[in-house]
């Protein structure tokens, strides 16, 4: 193998992770899944995800559909925004964006006494209406998210839920899965963060 050829590496990689995985908890995974999980393990090298990645039923379903769709992909921070590749967004014309950093956030925020991650899923979460929002790092965010989806203010058509951390990571990650009114992919207990949200879109938007 060419170890400078970043092709080859990543395919390696991917070779690696499926001679690697445990084949009774992999073969469990509906094959539509299977190459957002090797995605997953590809970009945090955490056999651990075999075991936290939970899913619903309808996911890969409703978000495949939205993306090809060409909605809009709504992001809690700018790192999970500038890792959704480019070159994928551009195949069906999605935009993604974040709106952590506008003015009428942080005044809302300050005004409230909120994080700005909750304000901007309370001012901008429509904008994600038959959407997809992907939430890598703010466990503010998502339960943000879950309460506007269950009084009907926002309708995405599918929500990454991966926040990492020790404070209500966790804890937002189980409501989630919990509130099961929203098709959902999310990482249960502290593991999360941008690798896994933006490996999971990307696997998403690679697979159609």
């Amino acid at each position: 193998m060419n170890i400078k050829e970043p092709v080859a590496i990543e395919n390696r990689s991917f070779e690696i992770i499926r001679e690697e995985a445990d084949i009774e908890k992999f073969n469990k995974i509906p094959e539509a899944m299977k190459s957002i999980v090797v995605r997953i393990i590809h970009s945090t090298a955490d056999f651990d995800f075999l075991d936290i990645v939970k899913f619903s039923d309808d996911f890969y379903e409703k978000a495949v559909k939205a993306l090809k769709n060409g909605c809009n992909i709504l992001t809690d921070i700018k790192m999970v925004k500038y890792g959704i590749s480019p070159k994928f967004i551009g195949k069906f014309g999605n935009k993604v964006d974040t709106f952590i950093d506008s003015e009428d956030v942080i005044n809302l925020a300050s005004d409230e006494g909120i994080t700005r991650s909750i304000a901007a899923m309370r001012l901008y979460g429509k904008w994600a209406d038959n959407g997809v929002i992907v939430i890598g790092n703010a466990p503010t965010a998502l339960f943000e998210v879950i309460s506007l989806i269950e009084k009907g203010d926002i309708k995405p058509a599918a929500v990454v839920g991966v926040p990492v951390g020790f404070v209500g990571a966790a804890e937002s990650k189980d409501a989630l899965v919990e509130f099961n009114k929203v098709p959902y992919l999310t990482a249960l207990g502290r593991k999360g963060g941008t690798p896994v949200a933006v490996a999971t879109v990307n696997a998403l938007l690679k697979s159609i």
